[in-house]
């Protein structure tokens, strides 16, 4: 079989919340180097595509608050394959909204869909699984996700599960997706063999999403049919504002993966990490004996297993342990591990005390 056009669409219209206070409303995480090797998470996500997809073929899903960024960061993207959406709507919009463009422009192809902010270990292993998943895409009218062979019982994410006796080459056949798990119930997943982390990476072809999004969720396709029919046109900003902000929010999981069928997941083992919160940093970079991160003007007594993310100010730390700081020119972050999924809770008080500057 003659391979399609392969294309890649990455979505990077999130806040990065979490990452506060270095993650911000003008730059969030998916635009910032978190890695020692200077690159932003954006660049990466596209460099380690670019021998299967042509950059000419990558379209990247943002907001326009971010349009100058992706170009400042990428700029060998062709300026119309930045598809700015006037609000969130979640991700099945995104794609659709995706899926649209790259029908007018090729018909069809084959499409990626991945996150602007993971990181990948083992890149030539990602390679490999994105390839095989892409032929398991062209083969039929399959939608394919790639899994991630859990190696602990995490509870932040949820669970594929799958079917070992159904097997389409190094393709699974999926029985059904499941919620974030609790810690005892993702011990039993981690026993059984039988389930992978959702990483949210699709692949499918362009025609074959377009119809489960048709068939699942018509309203919103009623809606991309007249986003694409102004596509090019001097009406196309007025009728993407009109039609995309009457969307419904809704993921591509809920709407359309948990109810479609020939569904297939492909168990990646190439290092995957979806850098939820500052822990990561931890799983990114490398440690002292302390078991300490430390960057930036910084000196510690007695302290241990604390990240320290500071700059040119010296920061003394003395006696801690298990501690996240992190320090910027006009906020400073001091969190303990155990709570580093509340830094949300911060941002939801600096807005209702109308302090929008630190946002």
């Amino acid at each position: 079989m003659e391979p399609m056009k392969k294309t890649a669409l990455i979505m990077a219209g999130g806040r990065g919340e979490r990452f506060w206070p270095k993650s911000r409303q003008n730059l969030p995480k998916q635009f910032l180097s978190l890695t020692d090797d200077g690159k932003t998470m954006i660049q990466l996500t596209v460099e380690r595509i670019l021998p299967l997809v042509d950059i000419q073929d990558i379209y990247i899903a943002t907001n326009r608050a971010y349009k100058a960024l992706v170009r400042e960061q990428l700029p060998g993207l062709p300026e119309e394959n930045i598809l700015c959406e006037p609000v969130g709507r979640n991700t099945a919009p995104c794609v659709g909204l995706g899926a649209v463009h790259m029908q007018k422009k090729y018909g069809d192809a084959v499409m990626m869909v991945l996150a602007s902010d993971h990181l990948i270990k083992y890149t030539s292993i990602f390679q490999a699984t994105l390839n095989d998943a892409c032929e398991v895409a062209q083969a039929g009218e399959n939608l394919v996700t790639m899994g991630i062979t859990p190696d602990t019982p995490e509870t932040g994410y949820g669970y594929i599960k799958f079917l070992p006796d159904r097997a389409r080459g190094h393709a699974l056949k999926v029985e059904c997706f499941v919620e974030k798990p609790d810690l005892e119930t993702a011990k039993e997943y981690l026993a059984s063999e039988q389930y992978l982390w959702n990483s949210g990476m699709f692949i499918w072809k362009v025609s074959t999403i377009l119809d489960n999004i048709a068939r699942y969720l018509p309203d919103t396709y009623a809606g991309l049919e007249r986003i694409q029919a102004a596509i090019g046109t001097p009406d196309e900003e007025a009728v993407l504002e009109k039609e995309f902000t009457a969307f419904r929010s809704e993921s591509i999981d809920y709407g359309v993966m948990e109810k479609a069928e020939d569904i297939y997941t492909l168990a990646g083992s190439f290092g995957w990490d979806d850098v939820g919160s500052w822990l990561a940093v931890e799983r990114i970079k490398s440690s002292n004996e302390f078991n300490n991160v430390l960057e930036g003007n910084v000196v510690t007594v007695e302290t241990q297993s604390t990240i320290i993310q500071g700059r040119d100010k010296l920061i003394a730390a003395v006696g801690l342990e298990d501690m996240i700081i992190v320090d910027t020119d006009d906020a400073l972050l001091v969190c303990d591990k155990s709570h580093a999924a509340d830094i949300k809770k911060v941002l939801e008080l600096l807005r209702i005390s109308d302090r929008t500057q630190y946002l």
